[in-house]
């Protein structure tokens, strides 16, 4: 009979936590003493002791998703290297976070802990190396379908599961002491690109997407360097690749959604997705945009707290300077509201609301915005002739008052204080 005290124990010390001082110890998961409806630790391990024993091994043969990482720290030296689960066939859900939407957060956590990552440490200009393992982790990025892929490691694959709020999350990693791919059909529009060492990294980007190319096929391109001209290539930290292509893409989008008519009418679109409330509101105004997020206590970004932390980033017409400092998630949602302005070949000043209560465990990645986003944003809307009267509603779908919404935004009360010279022209 398993011991769940020694398990638990063990887990509170892959996660760094105290056993002694920590309240985790004296909860162990069943008294929910952090006030979440699941242990977040719990399932971290069970996802682990699941996996183990098919990782606990120095070599792994299985059907890559396909899909790659490319580590930050060390940065201008990173570890670069393919992502293998321990199974075959077509494994492709494991890294097409398009296809998540609606999934329970133990099936995210359950596949993606499966992932293997493989580390060689490369300098980040050297996207040209003639060593295999760099050779084969770039196929491995430009394959259309999930190819056959066997790797021997110098040391059984350790770490718990890895979660980060910008990239999906992955399990245990070793370093590559040998890296084969078999059966791997390249995708043409990406080999496209690859070749031409003359088309600006941003050129690809956009060329890509306007053919189709899933979002995260072309993020994982862009980080083993296979855009951009010539000798100017380089491997791209996975993280910053996934915020680097929403970025370009929402400035390039932007330029023309500048110059169409204003929608004319109030909007207000939602979702509900992993215990987080969405409501995004459309304004007949020119552009403007502002992501707040409302963390409530014992959730992913504000665990020990007992009041709602509430963060937010905007732009106005001309946009911003500085990096926000939400991070990726900004740059993945007002990516994702330009899509409907562009088809719909309308302005609009949009403010997203995003409430994370407690059955949100665990972050998954910056994907979790884009694709809720997006998925709202299919939802029909409800439209209103007034801002009063959507705001209203607004506080019909979200539980914290409206009241502090518009005290922690820029973009409502712009809108709702400031005259300008526009007003009225929708």
């Amino acid at each position: 009979m398993v011991d769940s005290s020694a398990m638990f124990d063990e887990m509170l010390s892959l996660d760094g936590v105290s056993a002694r001082s920590s309240r985790c110890a004296f909860c162990k998961g069943s008294k929910l003493l952090c006030g979440k409806d699941r242990c977040p630790v719990l399932a971290r391990f069970f996802s682990t002791t699941r996996t183990r024993a098919r990782t606990d091994r120095l070599d792994m043969d299985g059907a890559s998703p396909p899909s790659v990482f490319v580590g930050r720290f060390g940065y201008p030296k990173v570890s670069i290297g393919p992502m293998i689960p321990p199974f075959h066939g077509d494994t492709s859900l494991l890294d097409t976070p398009e296809r998540w939407v609606g999934l329970p957060i133990d099936d995210i956590i359950e596949f993606r802990s499966s992932m293997v990552r493989g580390m060689h440490e490369v300098e980040v200009h050297d996207v040209d190396s003639s060593n295999k393992l760099v050779e084969r982790t770039r196929e491995l990025a430009l394959a259309k379908k999930p190819p056959e892929t066997y790797a021997e490691f110098t040391k059984k694959p350790q770490g718990r599961l890895t979660v980060d709020d910008d990239v999906e999350p992955f399990g245990p990693s070793a370093p590559l002491r040998k890296f084969d791919i078999s059966n791997v059909r390249f995708d043409q529009r990406l080999e496209k690109v690859f070749y031409d060492t003359d088309l600006l990294a941003k050129d690809a980007v956009v060329s890509l997407y306007g053919d189709g190319t899933l979002l995260s096929g072309i993020q994982r391109a862009f980080s083993v360097g296979a855009f951009g001209m010539g000798r100017r290539r380089r491997f791209v930290p996975t993280r910053w690749s996934i915020t680097a292509v929403d970025s370009l893409l929402g400035l390039n989008m932007l330029e023309t959604t500048k110059t169409y008519p204003l929608i004319n009418d109030y909007r207000v679109y939602e979702t509900v997705s992993l215990d987080n409330r969405w409501a995004v509101l459309m304004m007949p105004s020119s552009w403007r945009y502002e992501l707040i997020e409302a963390w409530y206590p014992k959730t992913a970004w504000n665990p020990h707290s007992d009041r709602i932390a509430i963060i937010s980033d905007h732009e106005f017409y001309d946009g911003r300077k500085t990096y926000a400092t939400i991070g990726g998630c900004y740059y993945a949602a007002r990516m994702a509201v330009n899509e409907i302005l562009q088809r719909e070949r309308r302005q609009a000043g949009v403010c997203i609301m995003r409430e994370s209560h407690p059955g949100y465990i665990l972050p998954v990645g910056v994907w979790n915005v884009r694709e809720n986003v997006r998925a709202a944003l299919r939802n029909e809307p409800r439209r209103f002739q007034t801002m009063t009267d959507a705001l209203k509603h607004v506080s019909t779908v979200m539980d914290i008052p409206m009241s502090r919404w518009i005290k922690n935004s820029a973009v409502l009360k712009d809108a709702l204080y400031q005259k300008r010279i526009d007003d009225g022209w929708a």
